[in-house]
């Protein structure tokens, strides 16, 4: 059996000192040393064997926070794990202790096309895995063909989409002679979405001294169109694995709940109990339902497709308080995901199974609180993994 670990890490807004990525907004020498000492304290805590990073805005930056990682990782083992003159040092407690270094991991950086001059900047996603990748991993974000969706009746009208707000990341793990398929996302945010007119040097939504209650629904009817569109085009290329046989995981931060209609799309709907009481699609009398062996058929469908959240796994099996990623406005919810296929649930297609699921969420703390303590330097999300053990085949 083979054991690993594998973390989703929303880093917030990494990218060197003295850069301004959005207006006004940039890090000085010393508030980007701390924040690269705190992301790599936090990579050492967590020491997942893979791990989806989101907010990346150039790989450099990305490298540095792992090379310090695996400075203070190694001089925490310096410092806790025996060497080989001690004659416990097999104990079990010291494996656990243990980092293990990066030096032979391999990062997949996906920049994001959106991105622009200083000010202007706009985020990437990337990944790091231990086990490296099988292949060279693929970037998804410009659409061809775009996606349109019409709505139902002729004259009901459409929208289409050209170009994810951010790349989806997909990768190829190779573990235990199994190549696992790794998506990475970060779907767009629910900041509502407003249009500049041509020449003007705002958004007239953005003028809060003007505010315009039904302007900003709409920038935020856009945000959350474009959000779940782009979970489509996430569950589209979920699906199209699931079909060629490969196992699936998809992490990253969604911008919304698990219960969102975003988050359903791209895990899937789940089946009903039993189908054989439903009206048939094409049913000529009030009885004409789905036959038994037929409700097996439409079960399995959609099982074969249907991912189910690592949270959600941990939580059915433990008695579990609370589970939050994310604190904003007094409310406290998990908005980053790791999700996984059937290959990881019990069943006939099973390969491997979680054991247990990490939250690092002590750092956070609602702005909305004048108490709360200040750690705007530190991600704003909390961070998540799973544990898994992978079988021999």
């Amino acid at each position: 059996m083979t054991d690993f670990t594998i973390a989703s890490f929303n880093v917030k807004n990494l990218i060197g000192a003295e850069q301004e990525y959005y207006h006004f907004q940039q890090y000085t020498v010393e508030e980007h040393a701390w924040k690269e000492d705190w992301l790599a304290d936090m990579l050492v805590r967590l020491n997942a064997d893979i791990v989806g990073f989101q907010e990346i805005f150039e790989l450099p930056a990305l490298q540095a926070v792992v090379d310090e990682a695996d400075r203070l990782g190694a001089a925490s083992n310096a410092d806790v794990v025996p060497d080989k003159s001690k004659r416990y040092r097999k104990r079990a407690i010291f494996r656990k202790l243990a980092y293990k270094d990066y030096r032979d991991a391999k990062i997949a950086f996906a920049p994001n096309a959106n991105d622009g001059a200083p000010g202007e900047r706009r985020p990437g996603v990337a990944i790091l895995s231990r086990h490296g990748f099988d292949g060279t991993p693929e970037i998804i974000q410009e659409l061809s063909p775009e996606l349109q969706v019409d709505f139902q009746g002729g004259e009901a009208g459409h929208f289409k989409l050209t170009r994810l707000s951010r790349p989806i990341l997909k990768a190829r793990v190779p573990l235990n002679g199994q190549t696992i398929t790794v998506f990475n996302c970060h779907l767009k945010s629910k900041l509502g979405e407003f249009h500049r007119p041509d020449g003007a040097d705002f958004a007239p939504e953005a003028d809060l001294t003007q505010y315009d209650p039904v302007g900003r629904a709409l920038g935020a009817l856009r945000a959350a169109t474009r959000r779940m569109a782009e979970a489509w085009v996430l569950r589209r290329l979920i699906v199209e694995e699931l079909q060629a046989g490969h196992p699936v995981m998809v992490l990253g931060d969604f911008n919304d709940s698990e219960n969102a209609v975003s988050s359903e799309i791209i895990a899937g709907e789940r089946p009903f109990k039993n189908y054989s009481w439903m009206l048939r699609h094409n049913a000529k009398h009030a009885n004409d339902r789905y036959k038994d062996e037929e409700n097996d058929a439409i079960q399995d469908a959609v099982d074969e497709v249907r991912l189910e959240s690592c949270e959600k796994l941990f939580v059915k099996k433990s008695l579990r308080d609370m589970v939050y990623t994310s604190a904003f406005g007094g409310v406290f919810e998990s908005i980053d995901q790791i999700l996984v296929s059937r290959h990881f649930r019990e069943g006939p297609h099973q390969i491997g199974e979680m054991e247990y699921f990490s939250v690092f969420n002590d750092h956070l703390t609602d702005g909305s609180h004048p108490e709360a303590p200040y750690n705007k330097l530190a991600s704003d999300h909390g961070q998540i993994m799973g544990h898994f053990k992978l079988w021999d085949r």
